[in-house]
């Protein structure tokens, strides 16, 4: 069998540069058809002069000059705009595409992917939060094969081979706290960005850092393993796991449960969805339990880090609610990495969003697109255009 050819899209976030490593360390198992980033036009070129890929795609189409004149040399197609990262995503010249795109943005080119029935490694959790049913629809219809990177989604994917889906009683996604765990308000009241940024076990890019702090991440996994796995409401938990050793759980209907276990490193769900269904050996850091000698667990404070309470509402209400939450915390975010809000003012805003825009029962994807831009203006209504 021949190498997998993989499209890496916002090949230059963290997710991107750890899937290059990954291909990097194994040249007779993976090359590197297309590549995508936003702006980082710098890093992009960088790894286009390095990976030698067939077809580079900046979305900032004022980064596209400096990028073609950078490449001029070579035989890499490069294209610019979101246009053409969907033009891209229905080629058929690649195996594999790693849906890298933090937010919202990457919903169009991963549905374009799945309506043409490419196996997708999926990192972009937003995808499924904002419009699940209609590209779990799709893939449904294609035969599109959606193998989930998010450590919590591998975990229970991977729990779930060779089981039958049906038999699972509640799926468990453990959550490491952040840097918060156990403060309160009053402690909070006061947090700046680098403070937010100090993830306690995982090394990833800022937005989803802040989300772990404010747990809203543990909010955004929940909507998105109802979706990949087909699961009820009811039955997806989440519990704190310090440790960030279990990735998450399984609990079948005869009452046995299933864990994956692993150091906290991306790299590890990351080769695992490449080269699923099989696995290839690694050099990643083995789990020594003599430096462990506890394993602890506790419920999630909601009262405190209250995203994870609205993220689960939503998941509740359904229709174009979770996709109003994402876009409101998506700004929020921003304007908080900005210097502009205050920690615990993202879970007001995003609140108040919910409130406000007008709820879609059966919404199409126009409707979510149409979601997304209110909740973003009016999230921007209550944000200062100036740091404090």
């Amino acid at each position: 069998m021949g190498k997998k050819r993989i499209a890496v899209f916002g090949s230059t976030g963290s997710i991107g540069t750890q899937t290059l490593e990954v291909i990097e360390a194994n040249p007779d198992k993976f090359e590197v058809e297309a590549l995508s980033a936003h702006s980082n036009d710098k890093l992009l070129v960088e790894q286009a002069l390095k990976f030698n890929p067939n077809v580079v795609v900046v979305t900032d189409e004022n980064k596209y000059e400096t990028v073609k004149q950078a490449l001029s040399g070579t035989d890499i197609k490069v294209y610019a705009g979101t246009k053409s990262l969907v033009e891209v995503a229905v080629m058929d010249t690649y195996d594999v595409l790693v849906a890298a795109i933090v937010g919202f943005a990457g919903l169009h080119s991963t549905l374009a992917a799945v309506e043409q029935g490419k196996t997708v490694a999926l990192a972009n959790k937003e995808t499924l939060v904002v419009a699940g049913d209609i590209v779990m629809a799709a893939a449904a219809r294609t035969g599109a094969k959606l193998i989930p990177v998010d450590s919590e989604h591998s975990a229970i994917f991977q729990c779930l081979v060779g089981e039958p889906w049906s038999q699972v009683e509640k799926v468990i996604l453990t959550a490491s706290g952040g840097p918060f765990r156990g403060k309160k308000p009053n402690f909070l009241i006061n947090v700046k960005k680098a403070h937010a940024l100090q993830h306690p076990n995982w090394s990833m890019g800022a937005k989803i850092t802040i989300d772990s702090a404010t747990l809203m991440n543990k909010g955004l996994e929940m909507i998105e393993a109802k979706w990949l796995f087909g699961m009820d409401n009811d039955q997806i938990e989440v519990i704190v796991h310090p440790q960030s050793i279990i990735h998450s759980m399984v609990q079948f209907t005869d009452g046995s449960m299933k864990a994956q276990m692993g150091l906290p490193d991306m790299k590890v769900p990351i080769q695992y969805a490449l080269t699923f269904p099989g696995r290839i050996p690694s050099d990643f850091k083995r789990v020594d339990f003599r430096n462990y000698e506890q394993l602890t667990f506790e419920q999630p404070d909601v009262k405190t880090f209250r995203n994870l309470a609205l993220a689960k509402d939503a998941m509740y209400k359904g229709g174009n609610a979770p996709c109003v939450m994402n876009a409101a915390n998506e700004a929020v975010v921003a304007a908080f990495l900005d210097n502009r809000i205050g920690f615990l003012e993202m879970s007001d805003i995003i609140e108040k969003c919910l409130e406000k825009i007008d709820f879609i029962e059966k919404p199409s994807l126009h409707d979510y697109e149409l979601s997304d831009i209110a909740a973003r203006e009016y999230a921007d209504t209550m944000i200062p255009k100036s740091r404090y």
